[in-house]
Formats: structure tokens, C-alpha cells, sequence
């Protein structure tokens, strides 16, 4: 499975409406440590079918980066049930980025 790209016009089905656990990356395309994550974040992604994974550019979507509070990036948020369950700022390992849609 791969990372789709989210807005703040399908958020809401995307992320806080979905069956599973969805972990998302807000990023932007200045962003050195970004570019790293994103190719870990499709390993994991093809690793893991029972989560699903978003991506949010927060160049584009100004509004979804402060009304989830990011002030570093790269952010990944984990949410499940609509609601906000791990988080983790920074570049991490893919066992990390694993490690946050679990449990």
C-alpha cells in the first residue's frame, strides 16, 4: 500500500473517518529529513496492509499544520478512531515508524 496524499478537503474521510489505524506525515518539499522519511514510509506502508498511511504538505495545508499543533517537522501523527493516538517529531527508523501504529 502506498502514502496518499491528504487535504483539508478529504481529512476528514480519510484520516478521522477510517476503520483502521492511519498514520499521517505532515512534511514539506524544503524539507531535507522529509525526503528521507518518504521512501521508509512506503517500505512500511507495503509492510503493514492493516494501517493506512497519509501524507500532508504543510505549504499547502497551512490550516490541518496548526490545527494539529506542528511546529517541527517531519511530524507523524498516529490516529485511530479519529482521534489522535502516538505522535513523534523528527526522523526516526522504520522500526520506530512501526512501532507507532501498533498496539
Amino acid at each position: 500500500m502506498s502514502v496518499v496524499k491528504v487535504n483539508s478537503g478529504n481529512f476528514a474521510e480519510e484520516v478521522l473517518g477510517s476503520d483502521r489505524t492511519v498514520l499521517v506525515d505532515f512534511n514539506a518539499d524544503w524539507c531535507g529529513p522529509c525526503r528521507m522519511l518518504a521512501p521508509m514510509l512506503e517500505k512500511v506502508a507495503a509492510a503493514h496492509p492493516e494501517a493506512k498511511f497519509a501524507a500532508v504538505n504543510i505549504d499547502d495545508e497551512p490550516e490541518l499544520a496548526v490545527r494539529y499543533g506542528i511546529s517541527s517537522i517531519p511530524c507523524l501523527i498516529a490516529f485511530r478512531g479519529g482521534s489522535e493516538i502516538r505522535r513523534s517529531v523528527g526522523l526516526i527508523p522504520p522500526d520506530a515508524i512501526a512501532a507507532l501504529i501498533k498496539g
